[in-house]
């Protein structure tokens, strides 16, 4: 083999496996991104208890989730 074909068959494998890397990147990103936004309606929900009182926030989210 010369040495551009072995330079190839390289760069051909490196391009492989960085596509599964940020395959796997991507979807870290994106569960991550689901975890983000649970955590923030929590801190909505302490913002509320916190500014309001519990009673308010209690009332809040009966309403929020149809009770």
């Amino acid at each position: 083999m010369d040495t551009i074909s072995v330079t190839a068959a390289r760069l051909d494998t490196h391009e492989a496996v960085c596509a599964q890397r940020y395959e796997h990147i991507s979807d870290r990103l994106d569960k991550g991104a689901e975890r983000m936004d649970k955590m923030q309606y929590l801190i909505y929900a302490v913002l509320a208890a916190v500014l309001l009182g519990p009673g308010a926030a209690a009332e809040f989210f009966k309403r929020l989730i149809g009770m």
